[in-house]
């Protein structure tokens, strides 16, 4: 706050003479003119007058005030006349603001005596409106622009407009750019010696540009540059002397402006031309780098045999939701007894609201869920990174909408909500769990890639979408969608990637007459039940097949596969925190193989895509791990390998 130097004691009070204040930094002189001649006159003599209030209730007399007024309003007694100075006027209470009568000893001064200001209304202080639905923009006339917005209500208050969270804006690099040098985490110098020399250099292009301005050629019109351009040219280029030459700085952006000073017209013009056709021509030409080619050094036949190196030891995996074991009668008859207690209720997986579930629909008006619609966010959060001047962590924001948690209770809206179920116990009563059968056959693949989209159903998340791909070609072995065991609630299209109109057109699937992988535009196929789907799969596989994926528990839950043999890229490329926490699988491919996957949007995943991308993430760890095992004297020989001779050997 301010100190109470007098600034306001030529202001009159608003709430005299009823003020209750005794040291009030307003005036209590309504009788103070502006000229210093009628001060001189006013406070001389007789004619200063005192005032008593008594306040009912309070302790005592107040202190007794000063006022200056007219001499020629005083009578014999020692009093002010006025028109209004009548018995009536001087005992009728007047309400103070505690509500309480004060008694007054003396009127008020003439209305002709007051300052003009003095007689204007006051009006009362704006009243801020939070949560009036009814309030609207109003628009003040010779508004600056820097004027704060104002609203107003049905009874026509005016108040300030209560601030709302901005929304992100949906290209970043729109925002306008302040003549300012751009932050860095290890600048050169420090900002004031960079601010003034980017402000010269700054200043140099703006005469440049004005010079091209006021020439007469019109074909000039195109090397002009608007304000705001002028900034960011300045800008760029201090930033690049700042990263790539920072030891000799200064040096670099002092000679720039000396240039700059010394650059006649044309010269002006020419670097113009010449970096306008060089921006061109970089927009024209631009192309995304190839992605990384995969060259193991081994043939496919090696590259299977090496394989079973990077199998996972699935000991210790199944606290992190890998199944490893078959659930006993005993453990799914207590699972079943708490089914049964809960009488359907179950937790929403996207927005934790508790919700019951009716298989077989709901006998009184066929629903399949209770609780209406679901509004949650479908992006997880994540944190901002933090910059340079951050005392704290930032707030976590939603993905997807870029919200910050606990602000809002959702951006998208389904007609249901939906649960998962991730207890062994709990799945194995939906579809029973079974281990990958014995098989003595030879045409099966040497490895295969698989991958499963799942969606809701009145039972969980179950299976509608199974891709199996062999390894390492990526030729495609299985596609089929998948018809789920309990009623569908959501398809989770966005992520599943399998729509209503899929379904619409998919065929029965029929062995006999499979469309080989060669077919480029077909439907999908679609099989009974996830069992159906499972023995498909068990088809192309062996206890000794290497099943390769991402995510791989998410995978074998959903078709309750055991599967003693598994290469999950989770476990290949494991994050630094280790588990659970994992990289995502399109992390991964733009890590590792700069290839963009994963870029359908709202249009969903394709499991055939992710299923050949697992299996490229495994082909690029076998390059790099014998690369190191060449190094240390390993060598191959009939499709066998053979470790380094020892010494002397």
């Amino acid at each position: 706050m301010f100190s109470p130097i007098g600034l306001f004691k030529k202001t009159p009070c608003p709430e005299y003479p009823r003020c209750p204040l005794s040291n009030c930094l307003f005036a209590h002189d309504p009788a103070k003119s502006e000229d210093d001649g009628s001060k001189s006159r006013n406070n001389s003599g007789p004619h200063l007058l005192a005032i008593e209030d008594t306040i009912d209730g309070a302790d005592g007399p107040r202190k007794k005030r000063r006022l200056n007024v007219d001499p020629d309003t005083i009578n014999a007694n020692g009093y002010q006349t006025t028109a209004r100075d009548t018995p009536e006027a001087k005992t009728s209470p007047l309400p103070n603001i505690s509500g309480q009568p004060i008694s007054v000893t003396q009127t008020k001064t003439t209305e002709n005596s007051l300052p003009r200001t003095a007689l204007r209304r006051i009006s009362p202080p704006p009243r801020r409106i939070a949560n009036d639905t009814s309030t609207k923009r109003v628009s003040i006339e010779n508004e600056q622009p820097s004027a704060r917005t104002v609203v107003q209500n049905e009874k026509g208050i005016l108040a300030p407009r209560v601030p709302t969270v901005k929304a992100a804006l949906p290209n970043a690099q729109a925002l306008a750019e302040s003549l300012n040098p751009r932050l860095l985490p290890n600048p050169p110098v420090s900002h004031a010696i960079r601010m003034k020399l980017v402000t010269m250099l700054h200043e140099q292009m703006v005469r440049l540009n004005d010079e091209v301005r006021s020439s007469q050629d019109s074909s000039d019109d195109v090397l002009l540059l608007s304000d705001q351009q002028l900034i960011v040219e300045a800008l760029e280029e201090e930033f690049q002397a700042a990263t790539k030459n920072p030891a000799v700085y200064q040096n670099v952006i002092k000679s720039r402006i000396m240039v700059l000073r010394k650059t006649k017209l044309d010269v002006w013009k020419s670097e113009r031309v010449k970096k306008l056709g060089q921006r061109q021509a970089h927009a024209g030409d631009q192309k995304p780098s190839p992605p990384k080619t995969i060259d193991t050094g081994l043939t496919q036949s090696e590259e299977i045999v090496f394989l079973p190196r990077l199998a996972a030891d699935q000991e210790g995996l199944s606290k992190h939701g890998y199944v490893t074991a078959i659930p006993t009668a005993a453990e799914l008859e207590s699972a079943r007894k708490g089914v049964e207690s809960a009488q359907g209720w179950e937790l929403c997986d996207r927005c934790k609201t508790r919700f019951q579930v009716f298989p077989g629909r709901r006998e009184e008006d066929g629903a399949l869920t209770s609780g209406g619609n679901c509004i949650y966010h479908w992006a997880k959060p994540r944190r901002p990174d933090m910059v340079k001047g951050d005392i704290k962590p930032r707030d976590l924001k939603y993905a997807c909408c870029d919200e910050t948690v606990g602000v809002s209770a959702g951006c998208t809206k389904a007609d249901s909500h939906v649960f998962k179920i991730s207890d062994p116990k709990r799945l194995a009563l939906v579809m029973p769990f079974e281990s990958t059968p014995a098989s003595d056959r030879t045409d099966v693949p040497g490895a295969v890639c698989f991958d499963c989209e799942m969606g809701y159903s009145t039972l969980g998340m179950e299976l509608i979408r199974l891709t199996a791909t062999a390894w390492p070609d990526g030729s495609e072995l299985l596609d089929v969608l998948v018809r789920p065991i309990g009623e569908v609630l959501d398809l989770n299209s966005r992520f599943s990637g399998v729509w209503p109109e899929d379904w619409a057109n998919a065929s029965p699937f029929d062995e006999d007459r499979a469309q080989s992988s060669t077919d480029v535009v077909r439907s999908l196929k679609i099989v009974e039940s996830p069992a159906k789907a499972r023995d498909l799969l068990f088809e192309l596989l062996t206890p000794r097949t290497p099943l390769i994926g991402h995510a791989l528990e998410n995978d074998l839950n959903a078709t309750r596969i055991l599967h003693p043999v598994i290469v999950d890229t989770c476990l290949i490329y494991p994050h630094h925190r280790g588990l659970p926490i994992r990289f995502g699988l399109k992390v991964l491919m733009k890590k590792h193989l700069d290839r963009d996957i994963q870029m359908g949007g709202a249009q969903g995943h394709d499991s055939k895509e992710d299923a050949r991308a697992a299996g490229d993430l495994v082909r690029y760890r076998i390059r790099s791990m014998w690369q190191k095992m060449k190094g240390e004297g390993w060598s191959t020989r009939d499709g066998e390998f053979y470790p380094p001779l020892p010494p002397g050997a």
